[in-house]
């Protein structure tokens, strides 16, 4: 009888135990999320960058990571992703593809939207994106990028607006929100090489008196929710950039790179059409790397955790603009700060606790190897002779490369995920492509970062 009451009771413990662990499903199980987003990245801009840098093509760090996929970008102004469709006509991927605004409004809210929408939906409805869910669970929250803070990629985890162009407005929405760090480009008073410019323009920061207040610590609402104003502490020299690496920090940084438009890419101090690394980079801005170390070291004082967006904005303006040794540069410098990111997880947090995501927002400038783009090709060759892979010329040397395009394509896009909750993509995964196998939507990535800080 004894026996048989034990049992019993065993069995009611094992019933109250499981019900205690399971007592509160809506408790975050992933502590820190780092969204790393090449712009205008595809897969052969990884190569490309990889071919430069090791002489190979799959040895960056994250293409071993465990969870590794497609993914696609179409936006609501688009008609979809069809993927016999992309490979049976070189000119389908030109179709209307997606811009920035919507496809990072997919990834920081969940949803599809129209191009040049920002934090909205189809019917102009404002979205929480995963910034905010950051906040509203007491963590901190910063975004990074290596172009102007305000654009589209940025802007989309920290406002909301009908127009991805209304600048002035983002800007003013960014500064006057919750976020513990903001870093970028878009300085009023520097050139595209930090040339001091004889006439600054305020526009963009809503006037004069905007820039003074930023600049003087005299604007910011309160960021931690105990009813008192946090003023940003604004840095704009790389030095400054370079200590907060380290160290003791403020409670929020705004660093403003002394650059017009980009860290790199835009300087005019050389061909733009040069060979990778040719023309000097310039030293009066931080690089992407050290805006990553400066901006983990200020978000990881809150003991909650953290959400970091990090950009390497200008993978895209080089795509643009057909520039191959800039997109290397600036594919590299990306992947740059992806080392800094998986070095601060396993010497500062884990992977048990810390989730890092990396992929971009679109494919920019149908980047092919050489003598591609001809569909008759498909009856004597196949899909390789009509897209043909970058030609490798050894490790320093640009390999041979096509552009097709000024502008984005609706291809799919290399994405990577590892750490705490990165399993959890493995559901999404129930498309398949027949070139580059399984892949996920942008939507996706919202919906996974979502489900791990569920609704307190």
């Amino acid at each position: 009888m004894r026996s048989i009451k034990l049992f019993y009771t065993l069995c009611v413990m094992s019933v109250v135990l499981f019900i205690a662990c399971d007592a509160n499903p809506s408790k975050p199980v992933t502590k820190n999320i780092i969204l790393l987003i090449a712009d205008g990245c595809g897969f052969n801009h990884v190569d490309a960058a990889n071919l430069y840098r090791f002489g190979d093509t799959g040895d960056a760090v994250y293409e071993k990571f465990p969870v590794t996929y497609a993914m696609s970008t179409y936006s609501a102004s688009s008609t979809g992703y069809n993927p016999k469709e992309m490979w049976a006509s070189f000119e389908y991927a030109r179709k209307k593809p997606t811009d920035s605004a919507a496809a990072t409004t997919a990834m920081a809210c969940g949803i599809k939207t129209y191009n040049g929408i920002i934090g909205m939906d189809t019917t102009y409805t404002v979205m929480e994106n995963i910034a905010e869910r950051a906040e509203r669970l007491g963590k901190a929250s910063g975004v990074i990028t290596s172009v102007q803070f305000y654009h589209a990629t940025p802007a989309a985890f920290a406002a909301h607006d009908s127009s991805r162009r209304n600048y002035a407005a983002l800007a003013r929405e960014m500064i006057q929100g919750k976020m513990e760090v903001i870093m970028g480009c878009g300085h009023p008073e520097y050139g595209h090489t930090s040339e001091r410019k004889d006439a600054p323009d305020y526009e963009r920061w809503g006037g004069f008196e905007n820039w003074q207040a930023i600049t003087h610590g005299k604007i910011g609402k309160d960021a931690d929710g105990d009813g008192v104003d946090d003023p940003w502490t604004f840095y704009e020299d790389r030095a400054d950039f370079q200590k907060l690496m380290t160290g003791d920090t403020p409670k929020r940084v705004f660093g403003l790179a002394k650059s017009a438009s980009t860290l790199q890419q835009n300087r005019t101090n050389g061909d733009k059409n040069a060979l990778p690394f040719a023309v000097p980079f310039n030293e009066a801005v931080p690089t992407l790397e050290e805006m990553t170390k400066a901006a983990l070291n200020v978000l990881d004082n809150d003991p909650d955790g953290f959400f970091l967006m990090i950009e390497g904005g200008a993978v895209d303006w080089a795509a643009h603009d057909n520039q191959s040794g800039r997109l290397i540069e600036e594919k590299i410098e990306f992947d740059k700060a992806i080392e800094a990111v998986i070095a601060w997880v396993e010497t500062e947090s884990s992977w048990e606790e810390s989730l890092v995501i990396i992929t971009g927002d679109h494919e920019t400038g149908y980047l092919t190897g050489p003598a591609s783009g001809d569909d008759s090709k498909l009856d004597e060759g196949g899909i390789e002779a009509v897209r043909t892979s970058l030609a490798n010329n050894g490790k320093g040397v640009q390999p041979e490369m096509e552009w097709h395009s000024e502008s984005h394509t609706n291809q799919l896009i290399p994405f990577y995920a590892k750490g705490a909750g990165g399993d959890r993509f493995h559901p999404f995964a129930n498309q398949t492509d027949p070139v580059r196998g399984k892949y996920i939507d942008n939507t996706d990535v919202a919906e996974v970062m979502f489900a791990v800080w569920r609704k307190e």
